[in-house]
């Protein structure tokens, strides 16, 4: 009597779940996506499968692309190929507007004299615990700022030409959400240290600025729960972000990022990536669930 062939298990994550596939050792990666549509609702043509940070290439077989008994693969799922309850859309026009919105800001900024904040204005922050400074055409971060302290909850400066973010921003050791986006601060002039001190911090969005790298102290904004990278110059992640056990929501599209850090798998709690399109040969257009990659 012959012996069944050697099978192993690999361990699928998507839409928020682990799917154990069971598949032949020899099997290859279409084989696979053939198992995962039932299971999935996605048509083969639409999956992408990623491995230790590369794309499972079709007609390649799983223990060529070092895939074995245990591995965790990400399944990425394209918009419209899919049956019955599939993959979520999401408006991708949304950067596109950001960055425009931006543009206008900035060259408004000869026309209208630098906002001028009043001492009401800061006593209404400490009241309501919100520093809504967008769309001021501000240069740096008022001072009146940093002396509201633990007082402040969310501090908005968004669509301006702020260039540095000092140690300060420590004191406002009450921040559950910093919103900087669309700004000119570069790796020199942003107080990493300073971020780090906010324990409390929920939401932190530094896209459209000129960022090249992210320092190991990211890893210990142990709180957070969303981090929007977007449009700027980051040639990598670091492995620290391993350690953001509550990141939910990771926007990181348009950088120079060339692979992604293991560790990304340890972000238990991550439900959205959006989108790696410099590592990833897919459209924009493909949205990312569930997508958690280990080795």
């Amino acid at each position: 009597m012959e012996s069944s062939p050697p099978t192993i298990t690999v361990q699928v994550k998507f839409a928020g779940r682990t799917i154990p596939v069971e598949v032949p050792a020899a099997a290859t990666t279409a084989e696979l996506k053939r198992l995962l549509q039932p299971l999935t609702n996605v048509l083969p043509r639409g999956q992408r499968l990623v491995c230790k940070g590369k794309v499972l290439q079709d007609a390649a077989s799983l223990s060529s692309m070092q895939v074995v008994d245990g591995s965790k693969v990400m399944l990425i799922a394209s918009q419209g190929l899919h049956q019955g309850d599939g993959p979520i859309t999401k408006n991708s026009s949304s950067s596109a507007t950001s960055v425009t919105r931006a543009s206008k800001v900035k060259e408004r900024q000869t026309q209208k004299p630098e906002a001028v904040v009043g001492k009401s204005r800061a006593e209404r922050w400490k009241l309501t615990g919100v520093v809504a400074l967008h769309d001021c055409d501000l240069k740096a971060v008022p001072e009146e700022v940093w002396d509201c302290g633990p007082s402040v909850r969310i501090l908005d400066a968004s669509n301006n030409c702020i260039k540095e973010i000092p140690h300060k921003i420590a004191a406002l050791k009450s921040l559950n959400k910093v919103l900087l986006t669309a700004n000119d601060i570069d790796d020199e002039n942003i107080s990493w240290e300073g971020l780090s001190c906010l324990q409390k911090l929920l939401n932190l969005s530094l896209s459209q600025n000129r960022l090249v790298s992210l320092p190991s102290t990211l890893g210990s904004l142990t709180s957070l729960r969303e981090l929007r990278i977007a449009n700027n110059r980051l040639d990598n992640l670091p492995i620290e972000i391993g350690s953001l056990k509550h990141l939910q929501i990771l926007i990181a599209n348009n950088n120079r990022i060339a692979t992604l850090p293991s560790s990304i798998g340890d972000c238990e709690s991550l439900t959205e990536v959006c989108s790696f399109c410099d590592i990833l040969p897919i459209p924009a257009s493909y949205v990312f669930q569930r997508t958690i990659l280990n080795t």
